[in-house]
């Protein structure tokens, strides 16, 4: 088995007495991409910091691309990509200007720097915006250079916090597929996303952590398969109080749950439920397959943090 190009093990971290990242450990090989995920303030982004160098853990170990952080962390730093949150991409520089920039702070031959950015700019589908300030990009486009920026130095290990928040489904899915085409190059991704379809698409294997602790850990569809019913209702259009008393729904229901207006009824008798339900006057049924985000909310509630 090839060795881990990110392991992780306890990484602890305390703010004002209250763990932020309470025992979290992980390990990444190439080619794959591990979701870490979790509900606003759940220790994703402390993580990723502490994991660059950014941030000193109390307490754990990270060994990164082959350096013990921190004492290795500026080595182990330049041969990651990250892309964060927000964009940080200068704005009084063209496309090309941008990547040759970035270039130069690893030190990259001027000649392989400029080799590199033409296919950069193309892998980003940002061949005829070259030469465009980046006042004058898309939000797509910007999240694209951002990517293609992470790439300038050649990576195995890509660190992506949130890479497709704010995009329109276009520019969402075109990401999707270049990050697709990462991994099937071999390289590996730590990806934090709030978009369940985004991780079930993408990862190969789920970390879900809340207040800073590890709750579920495993192969995506594995999670999918032993964590929830496999069929799902929601049920709006009629009050869910009624739905949930009703004796038929709950016989061929295994679990149910309402939030709000709508009631979610888990099962593994689709074909009972579902006739039960059309029993329901005036009742607007949805029929879909079980999937990561049922397993998320499931996991850590529905309920609105106080700081989501």
């Amino acid at each position: 088995m090839t060795a881990p190009l990110l392991r992780v093990e306890q990484l602890r971290k305390q703010f004002a007495g209250q763990p932020a990242v309470d025992g979290l450990s992980l390990e990444i090989r190439p080619g794959e991409c591990l979701g870490l995920l979790g509900p606003n303030g759940a220790g994703k982004t402390t993580s990723l910091r502490m994991i660059l160098g950014h941030l000193a853990a109390d307490s754990g170990r990270i060994e990164l691309m082959g350096h013990t952080l921190p004492e290795g962390a500026r080595d182990a730093r330049g041969k990651v990509g990250v892309v964060g949150q927000f964009d940080t991409l200068d704005p009084d520089f063209t496309c090309t200007e941008n990547l040759r920039v970035y270039g130069r702070y690893f030190g990259i031959d001027r000649a392989l720097l400029e080799e590199r950015i033409p296919r950069l700019l193309a892998f980003a589908e940002l061949t005829n915006k070259a030469d465009a300030k980046i006042g004058e990009l898309s939000g797509g486009m910007k999240r694209r250079l951002s990517l293609a920026r992470a790439l300038v130095n050649d990576p195995q290990l890509l660190l992506l916090d949130e890479p497709t928040t704010g995009l329109d489904p276009q520019a969402r899915h075109l990401m999707w597929d270049r990050l697709g085409q990462l991994l099937r190059e071999g390289r590996a991704i730590l990806l934090t996303t709030h978009f369940m379809e985004e991780a079930q698409r993408l990862c190969s294997r789920i970390l879900l952590i809340d207040h800073g602790r590890p709750v579920l850990e495993g192969e995506t569809r594995a999670l999918i398969a032993d964590e929830i019913e496999p069929e799902v209702f929601e049920v709006s259009g009629v009050d869910p109080a009624v739905v949930a008393a009703n004796p038929a729904v709950l016989a061929a229901a295994s679990r149910t749950e309402i939030s709000g207006e709508t009631f979610f009824a888990y099962t593994h008798r689709a074909e009972d439920l579902a006739r039960a339900l059309d029993a329901v006057p005036s009742a607007r049924v949805l029929h879909r397959p079980a999937n990561l985000e049922d397993v998320f909310l499931k996991t850590t509630g529905r309920q609105i943090r106080q700081d989501a």
